[in-house]
């Protein structure tokens, strides 16, 4: 079954929730790590993806197959915004003409942070692994009074993330950008898990960070690669401006052995 986040999969997403780069972090942002153990137990835990109170898109509990999508620049290296609905339609539009599955339009929808366009989309009968060849599918736009992405690169890591402009900020303002842009982010390894999701705030900015494990197969006869790694957001809060650091806290190797997760010698 085929349920897309920008080709990021959300089934688990719907399941487990109800809501080396850089240097280290600030230690206002830190909190205590988590042990192997307690990180083996969620990173090999199938029915696990997010902490329980982790950010839910409105979409999650859309039944078969669907999938969510953002408007991006030219170059694919942002999402694009506008406050204008007009605007935002013609861009999506022409993006939907520019796919490789077209969709024909069905409804819009607003909130207060995007546009939405839904669409009905037709996968050729050739591509496996979907339940229905023909599907929902959600394409936004977000609105610059709350983010402007301009300028993002998405395929790092670190540095400039967008500017907030939504009023006034606060913890619960750059947690739900955090964990709502992580359900459109691109990683490698298999298996991606949020240990923990946890904000704090400071004299002049608001942090967000995403304790997150990674576990990467290093090919037959090796153990596993487990790193625990820092995502952290920083909004200031006189400009707004975001920026993010990826910071690898610690990492071991590990194994299955009669399905049980073990650290390696």
């Amino acid at each position: 079954m085929r349920r897309i986040i920008g080709t990021l999969t959300i089934s688990c997403l719907a399941m487990c929730a109800c809501r080396t780069e850089g240097g280290s972090p600030p230690d206002e942002a830190k909190q205590a790590l988590p042990s192997t153990g307690e990180v083996l137990a969620m990173a090999y835990d199938n029915s696990y993806a997010v902490p329980a109170d982790f950010l839910v898109d409105e979409r999650a509990h859309t039944t078969g197959s669907y999938s969510i999508y953002h408007v991006k620049d030219e170059s694919t290296s942002y999402e694009l915004c506008s406050n204008d609905f007009v605007e935002a339609s013609a861009w999506e539009s022409a993006d939907n003409a520019s796919r490789s599955v077209n969709g024909l339009y069905v409804d819009s929808y607003e909130n207060d942070r995007y546009f939405e366009f839904v669409r009905e989309l037709a996968y050729p009968e050739s591509i496996g692994n979907i339940s229905d060849p023909t599907s929902p599918g959600f394409s936004r736009v977000f609105k610059c009074g709350y983010v402007n992405r301009d300028g993002v690169d998405r395929n790092i890591h670190n540095g400039y993330a967008g500017r907030l402009n939504v009023r006034p900020l606060s913890e619960d303002v750059i947690r739900t950008f955090a964990e709502y842009m992580w359900q459109f982010t691109f990683f490698w390894p298999a298996r991606k898990t949020v240990l923990d999701s946890f904000s704090a705030e400071q004299v002049h900015d608001y942090r967000h960070t995403l304790r997150l494990a990674f576990v990467t197969n290093q090919g037959f006869g090796r153990c596993d690669l487990v790193e625990v790694v820092d995502w952290l957001f920083t909004v200031d809060k006189g400009s707004g401006q975001v920026t993010k650091d990826f910071v690898l806290q610690y990492q071991f190797e590990a194994q299955l052995i009669a399905g049980i997760p073990e650290e390696c010698d």
